[in-house]
C-alpha cells in the first residue's frame, strides 16, 4: 500500500513552477503564474481574507498531488454561496471561519482543483480526505470545501460525510460554426432578429471593437483596462473590486500568451474593455469595465465578441462567467457545476446535507426549465 506524506505551503513560490506545471498543465486559472500574480499583488493574503494554504502530497520524495488552497475568514469572491451556513453557525454561537477552500479566487471557473499524478488516484484522494478532515479538527476550521471541480472529481471526493453541491452556469458551445452567421442560423427567426438588432446598434453608434493579444498587449493597456474595471466595480458595488493594477500588470508580464483584451472605441475614443483568458479549448470571459453607459455595448463586448473569437479560433466553448439568465436567449446553454463540502460539526453537517439534497433536485428542475427557453430552432 502506498505511503504518503503531505506539506502545507503559504507561498506558491515555495513550490517549483515546473512541478506545478507537470501536475496542472497550462489551463490559465490553475497556472502557477496566475496564482502567483494573485499572491504577489496582495490580492490574496491574510488581510484580504484569502490566506494561501496550498496542499502538496508526496510519495517518498516525489510530488504526486497538489491542491491550491486558502484559509478563508469570509465567503466573498467564491461564487458557491454558503452565507446561510455561516449565519446559522453565528446564531448558535459557533465560528464558521476560518474554513479551508480549494479553488481559484474570484473565478467561478470549473477545473481540476486537486491535480494527481499517480497510478492509484483513489488512494491519493483517500489520503487527502483523511488529512483534510484531521487538519480541520486540529486547526479549528469549520470544514473544508473544493469549489468548481469536475464531476468526476466530486465523485472521487464525496462520501456520506463529504457532500456534493450542484449549481448551474450558462456557457456557449461551438457546434462547428465557421462564421457568426452560421450560429445565427441555428436560432429561431425572432431570436435571430433580436440579436441582429442589438449588434446593429453598435455600428449605428459609431463603435468599433479591437482585439489585442500576446505581444500587442502592454502595461499601458492593462493600466487602462484596470481603470475601467475598478470604475465599474465602484459604481456597482461601492468598492474598487478584488483585483488591482499590480495583478493585471503581472498577468500581462507572465502570461500574455493567454490574454485577450477587447477594446470598444466610440469616435476613436476607448470607452469600454474586457479581459478574457484562453485555455486549450475554451475562451473565458472574465472582467469588464466601461466609462459610460452605451446601449447594447455590454452584450456586444461581453458576449457576441467572445462568440466571434471562439468561432475564429475554433474554440469549443465560451465561458462568460457565473449566473446570468439573460444569456439564455443569446444561445448560452445551462450546465451543471460541482463542488464538495465537509463540515466538522455533525449536527450542522446533517442539516446542510439535507439541504443540499433538496437543492440538487431544484437545480435539476431549474436546468431543464432553462434549456426549454433556449432560442434554437426545434428546441
Amino acid at each position: 500500500m502506498a505511503t504518503f506524506t503531505h506539506q502545507w505551503f503559504s507561498d506558491i513560490n515555495q513550490i517549483d513552477v515546473h512541478e506545478w506545471t507537470r501536475l496542472f498543465g497550462n489551463e490559465p486559472f490553475t497556472r502557477h503564474a496566475f496564482l502567483y500574480a494573485l499572491e504577489q499583488s496582495q490580492c490574496v493574503n491574510k488581510e484580504t481574507g484569502w490566506q494561501p494554504q496550498h496542499l502538496a502530497v508526496y510519495e517518498a520524495d516525489k510530488l504526486v498531488a497538489l491542491a491550491p488552497g486558502y484559509l478563508k475568514s469570509h465567503s466573498y469572491g467564491e461564487y458557491v454561496f454558503d452565507w446561510a451556513w455561516a449565519e446559522a453557525y453565528e446564531q448558535h454561537g459557533l465560528a464558521y471561519y476560518p474554513k479551508w477552500l480549494s479553488g481559484v479566487p474570484f473565478s467561478p471557473i470549473e477545473g481540476q482543483r486537486i491535480a494527481i499524478a499517480h497510478t492509484n488516484t483513489q488512494s491519493v484522494y483517500e489520503y487527502i480526505k483523511k488529512q483534510l478532515n484531521l487538519t480541520s479538527v486540529e486547526q479549528g476550521w469549520s470544514g473544508w470545501h473544493v469549489n468548481f471541480c469536475p464531476k468526476v472529481q466530486v465523485q472521487a471526493l464525496c462520501t456520506d460525510d463529504i457532500m456534493q453541491r450542484v449549481g448551474v452556469q450558462f456557457q456557449w458551445f461551438n457546434k462547428g460554426f465557421k462564421t457568426f452567421d452560421d450560429f445565427l442560423n441555428t436560432l429561431t427567426a425572432r431570436k435571430r432578429k433580436t440579436l441582429k438588432k442589438e449588434r446593429a446598434k453598435i455600428a449605428q453608434q459609431n463603435i468599433t471593437i479591437e482585439w489585442l493579444q500576446g505581444s500587442h498587449l502592454s502595461p499601458e493597456t492593462m493600466q487602462l483596462f484596470c481603470e475601467f474595471y475598478q470604475r465599474t466595480y465602484l459604481k456597482r458595488s461601492g468598492h474598487l473590486g478584488y483585483l488591482n493594477i499590480e495583478f493585471f500588470t503581472l498577468l500581462q508580464a507572465l502570461m500574455s500568451d493567454q490574454l485577450i483584451v477587447m477594446l470598444a472605441k466610440k469616435d476613436n475614443k476607448i470607452v469600454a474593455a474586457t479581459l478574457s483568458l484562453q485555455g486549450e479549448n475554451t475562451l473565458y470571459g472574465r472582467y469588464w469595465g466601461a466609462s459610460e453607459e452605451i446601449d447594447s455595448l455590454h452584450f456586444e463586448l461581453c458576449y457576441y465578441q467572445g462568440i466571434e473569437f471562439a468561432i475564429k479560433h475554433n474554440l469549443h466553448c465560451f465561458h462568460s462567467g457565473a449566473q446570468g439568465e439573460h444569456k439564455i436567449p443569446r444561445g448560452f446553454e445551462p450546465v451543471f457545476t460541482y463542488s464538495s463540502h465537509y463540515i466538522v460539526e455533525p449536527d450542522f453537517r446533517a442539516a446542510i446535507n439535507d439541504y443540499l439534497k433538496r437543492e440538487r433536485q431544484h437545480m435539476t428542475i431549474y436546468k431543464t426549465q432553462c434549456a426549454d427557453l433556449l432560442p434554437f430552432k426545434n428546441q
